[in-house]
């Protein structure tokens, strides 16, 4: 049975003894010495809640459908992104570990050892939560990389294209799986790395509005506005769906721009879920201008 110590927990099994001379506990030795029964029964509430998570724990981890080697499939997926970063096996000791230190740790098959994805490179998987499947027989970690999750230094494990590699069977092409938004993210930044080479014809729309910020900024705001008079005058939902189409693409743009990712972007509004709206603004830096 796994066992993980929480905060620093040495023990579930405490005397009193050891709840009195704890550094955790609620009153100095000065009080003890005045009181002994007292500080003890202080300090009973703590072991009693962290007893009370253990069990939980297991009743977790019992509920998992361990394979007959007491393996899992276990996936680390992006929390802002929703790349696929790579996959790997847990067992129970390795699904425990995550929960408690918030790292995604795996079991190795080949040196049947748990390991933690970082502990060389540093590159760690910081987890912000964990997911069952409804079978309850795979493991999704959802967190935010450090850095590559690939030993090959590439984003994710997952960069070759099935579907490429049988249309063009002679081209070895670096391919990220990659969702529809972060596709064109993905267009829009090679063609802001290609305005360094030498232009053949006439520059893309997307080349032209990286070349001249004052037709972009002019491009966004007639596209937000034509975004909201689909909702002033009644437009269609096609209508809708097509302007906003417009002001992501162009705001993606004015990102590229200044060398800035959708995913930080994502990972603000994130940050902003437990804080009310009004508590965010007045948390705000002042505007510099560089």
């Amino acid at each position: 049975m796994a066992f993980v110590h929480f905060n620093g927990l040495r023990s579930l099994q405490i005397s009193s003894r050891e709840c009195i001379f704890n550094p955790g506990c609620w009153h100095t030795r000065s009080d003890i010495s005045n009181n002994k029964c007292s500080a003890v029964k202080a300090c009973i509430k703590q072991p009693e809640q962290k007893v009370h998570l253990e069990s939980k724990l297991n009743s977790v981890l019992d509920s998992v459908k361990w394979d007959e080697k007491g393996l899992a499939v276990a996936i680390a997926q992006n929390v802002d992104s929703g790349a696929i970063l790579m996959q790997g096996f847990a067992n129970r000791e390795a699904l425990a570990t995550t929960i408690a230190s918030k790292k995604a740790t795996f079991y190795s098959r080949s040196r049947s050892t748990l390991w933690t994805k970082g502990e060389t490179s540093l590159n760690f998987i910081n987890v912000h939560d964990i997911f069952l499947d409804c079978d309850r027989d795979s493991i999704i970690y959802l967190g935010k990389p450090d850095g590559p999750t690939c030993h090959t230094g590439s984003e994710t494990c997952y960069y070759t294209s099935i579907f490429d590699s049988l249309n063009k069977p002679q081209v070895e092409e670096y391919n990220l799986a990659l969702t529809t938004l972060y596709s064109l993210e993905s267009t829009l930044s090679r063609r802001k790395e290609e305005l360094s080479s030498p232009e053949q014809g006439k520059p893309s729309w997307t080349k032209r509005l990286l070349l001249d910020d004052k037709l972009l900024c002019s491009k966004i705001r007639e596209e937000a506005d034509e975004f909201c008079r689909t909702l002033e005058e009644n437009e269609e939902e096609s209508r809708t769906l097509s302007e906003m189409a417009d002001v992501l693409y162009h705001e993606l743009v004015l990102l590229i721009r200044r060398g800035l990712k959708f995913e930080d972007v994502l990972e603000v509004l994130r940050c902003r879920f437990a804080q009310s709206g009004i508590d965010e603004k007045n948390s705000r830096k002042p505007k510099t201008v560089k």
